[in-house]
């Protein structure tokens, strides 16, 4: 461990002091939040027709909880009406199976409150299956300057409250068919962003133009009620040729506007007709260009990068500086067909061709429910260069604009009351995140925290992973990072910290902690105080109910050069509870109550079959129970006894149904007709508890994508919980799912089958 200060340090100590304190002497309703501003929901009525009658579930609301219960939550009670009589009085929970349904029956409940009733929610009538289909308006196909065609397809979907009625909108994400991860060279199509009423009604339309490349690291948008108003907004990044398309009700386009350009861009003569995509050409004659300014470089200058072109290539001299262009062109045709393929047979950058590597970027916020553009600025930090300072070029494969264009975002509570937007660039190398607030008006910067690039001897080879940054303050941030990025309160102060994968921002901006361990004599670094690093996926939440606070399960990419392939650690210090070495890139993992034999959720990592250590299933104390475990695409809440279930679909090369499997009971849902997202990842469009009780729902692009199809669990459950969107964790969580490799999203409080109710904390809401 490497705390940033002395302060800092003696900070974490006290802390680990207090968390070391047995269970007992807890309070026995944890109480983390203060009063906080979540959203104002409706009852959430819904009903769906099944085998055994019509089922239905509402929502128990954050502030109508009053205390605990044997099975559930107290505070109130419900009346079922059907076809305005009343059927039912339930007191245990928030479904109800109505066996005595008659076609065309019309459903309400309506809350008791000390015996009294209050207001019927709105009417419900039966969904003709367990599920119902948003329909979808699919962008247009498009082809490539390269003369590719492409295709659209529904992919990442968020949802928040924009018209401010208690009822969620539905934000989905369009991929065209050649998206691209950030390493793979060609063209992509332009990403959409569409908001959608439940009926199928489109709001407006985001066309993020051709300045923004489409792939799971460019485009993560927020959706979230940050000024309070009760109206969810939008915010992302964005680029000369963004642009918003509003429709009218009739479904025809009312209006189109671009995003507002800050001053200096227009009166530098930026516009929103320039294409900043690079052709193969394009590239060749950038890279001239870097080459002819080489001994203008900063690093250069200050002694730090070699003085020569050929000192860095490590061959002869044979020209003067400045360079001329027809020298500058030649070492730029050594550097493509000559050092780059000797150093990897991937490095083909004469056909390095579709990326945005220069041109001006922005940070948009957007009205949710008409897309009005309400301000724009620029994005912090740029890109600064294609790569060369990132380490894009240092490694054996050369990669310009990969570890440049890595972003993240989330929401969070970091003054334990009102939300702030996070945005982050990097996390191999340069690590950076911001965070704003949004008054209504304007956004206003919180806290800045960047890493500084890692110092290199040569840009050209060398190995910038794991090298501390050169701002002092967070040197320890760099390498750290995820494909996504958590939000949860891990030092019980009542605001919420950011878990950059194994390192941990305090609310404050500051530095909470960075993981390190010491490497194992069979690594490659025997005995080394090393990061623990990067990895695909990661978990925060209480996984243990019998140890104190929040943990945070990992898997780690780094190899025989990290301590641990797989970890579980304490939240609120970063120290490993217990972990495995790997050897390898080990490149799932998840949690979940699978097995209620066993105390807490169980933990579990992917592993080639054929190495011989003890990967697989793992108790919350670190007991080895098995070789074999469930999935890792995808979690989802959605049986009655709180046990955790999977949704599986992964596909390499042909897209499959999806399904949702439980560990002992086999598979529960075959999704016919519908498709996952993102090849290997397997991932559907969302899963988060978005109507009814507090099981999941789980949202999916029907296989033509004329449709959003919303799964809803139709077992009856005898347990009384609050949506888990009133529980802060969870519903910042479900607005960062839609960002890099999607991960589920947890409460801030243990949810498994052995469920303490007199420990789930009553909500406080604003």
């Amino acid at each position: 461990m490497r705390p940033p200060g002395g302060f800092r340090r003696a900070l974490t100590t006290a802390l680990a002091a207090l968390l070391a304190l047995p269970l007992t002497a807890l309070p026995a309703a944890a109480e983390p939040y203060g009063r906080i501003r979540l959203e104002h929901l409706d009852r959430g009525l819904v009903a769906a027709t099944t085998g055994d009658g019509v089922y239905l579930s509402w929502r128990l609301l954050g502030d109508e909880v009053t205390g605990h219960g044997a099975t559930g939550m107290t505070g109130a009670d419900f009346k079922v009406y059907r076809d305005g009589r009343p059927i039912a009085t339930v007191t245990d929970s928030t479904n109800y199976l109505d066996r005595g349904a008659t076609a065309g029956s019309e459903y309400r409940v309506a809350p008791i409150v000390k015996g009294r009733e209050g207001r019927r929610s709105p009417a419900a009538t039966p969904w003709a299956k367990s599920f119902y289909d948003l329909p979808l308006k699919k962008p247009a196909d498009g082809v490539t300057p390269a003369g590719e065609a492409y295709t659209y397809a529904a992919n990442d979907v968020s949802v928040g409250d924009v018209d401010g009625d208690g009822q969620y909108e539905y934000v989905v994400k369009w991929d065209p068919s050649n998206s691209k991860d950030v390493s793979q060279r060609g063209y992509t199509g332009n990403t959409y962003v569409d908001t959608y009423e439940l009926d199928g009604t489109l709001r407006w339309r985001l066309d993020l133009g051709v300045n923004i490349r489409s792939g799971a690291h460019y485009t993560q948008f927020l959706v979230y009620d940050f000024d309070g108003d009760g109206r969810s907004e939008m915010m992302l990044k964005t680029a000369p040729g963004t642009k918003a398309i509003r429709y009218g009700a009739d479904g025809r386009v009312v209006s189109e506007h671009y995003v507002t350009m800050p001053r200096q861009d227009v009166k530098a003569g930026y516009s929103h007709r320039d294409d900043y995509r690079k052709s193969a050409a394009d590239y060749f004659d950038y890279l001239v260009e870097t080459f002819a300014k080489w001994q203008e470089h900063p690093e250069v200058v200050a002694g730090r990068w070699p003085k020569t072109l050929e000192e860095a290539f490590g061959i002869e001299p044979a020209h003067s500086y400045p360079l001329s262009h027809e020298d500058a062109v030649e070492l730029a045709t050594y550097f493509v067909d000559v050092y780059a393929p000797k150093r990897s047979g991937n490095n083909r950058l004469r056909e390095f061709a579709g990326f945005v590597i220069t041109g001006p970027e922005y940070l948009t916020v957007f009205d949710g429910g008409s897309g009005k553009e309400l301000q724009t600025i620029s994005y912090k930090p740029g890109r600064g260069d294609d790569g060369l300072l990132w380490g894009d070029y240092a490694m054996a494969r050369i990669e310009p604009g990969n570890r440049v264009d890595r972003f993240l975002s989330s929401v969070a509570y970091l003054d334990g009351r009102r939300p702030s937007a996070i945005f982050a660039r990097g996390y191999y190398t340069r690590t950076t995140l911001v965070a704003y607030d949004w008054d209504g008006r304007r956004l206003k910067e919180v806290w800045y925290v960047d890493s500084g690039h890692v110092p290199m001897s040569n840009p050209f080879n060398g190995a910038p992973h794991g090298v501390p940054g050169s701002n002092p303050e967070y040197a320890d941030l760099t390498t750290q990072g995820f494909h996504s990025m958590s939000v949860a309160d891990v030092d019980a102060d009542g605001r919420q910290e950011i878990v950059y994968g194994s390192a941990t921002i305090d609310d404050d901006g500051d530095l909470l902690y960075s993981s390190f361990a010491t490497a194992p004599p069979q690594s490659n670094v025997p005995g080394q105080n090393v990061r623990l690093g990067h990895g695909d996926a990661m978990h925060v939440g209480d996984f243990d109910p019998d140890r104190p606070g929040l943990e945070i399960w990992t898997v780690h990419e780094g190899g025989p050069y990290a301590p641990y392939g797989w970890a579980l650690r304490d939240a609120a210090t970063g120290e490993v509870i217990h972990g495995g070495y790997s050897g390898v890139d080990t490149g799932r993992g998840m949690v979940g109550d699978i097995d209620p034999a066993v105390r807490g959720l169980e933990t579990w990592s992917s592993m080639p079959p054929n190495q011989a250590i003890e990967a697989g299933l793992w108790s919350a104390r670190g007991d080895f129970l098995g070789r074999s475990a469930p999935g890792t695409n995808m979690s989802i809440r959605w049986a009655a006894d709180m046990t955790t279930q999977f949704v599986n679909g992964t596909a390499t090369t042909v897209l499959q149904t999806p399904t949702i499997d439980d560990w002992k009971r086999g598979t529960l849902l075959t999704a016919e007709g519908t498709l996952a997202n993102n090849w290997t990842k397997g991932n559907p469009g969302l899963v988060a508890d978005v109507f009814g009780d507090w099981r999941e729902e789980l949202l999916v692009r029907t296989a033509d994508s004329g449709a959003l199809r919303i799964y809803l669990s139709t077992e009856v459950t005898g347990r009384k919980l609050y949506t888990l969107m009133h529980d802060p964790q969870y519903r910042v969580e479900v607005a960062r799912q839609q960002t890099g490799y999607n991960q589920p999203a947890y409460p801030s409080f243990y949810f498994g089958s052995d469920i303490d109710w007199s420990r789930v904390p009553l909500p406080r809401l604003r």
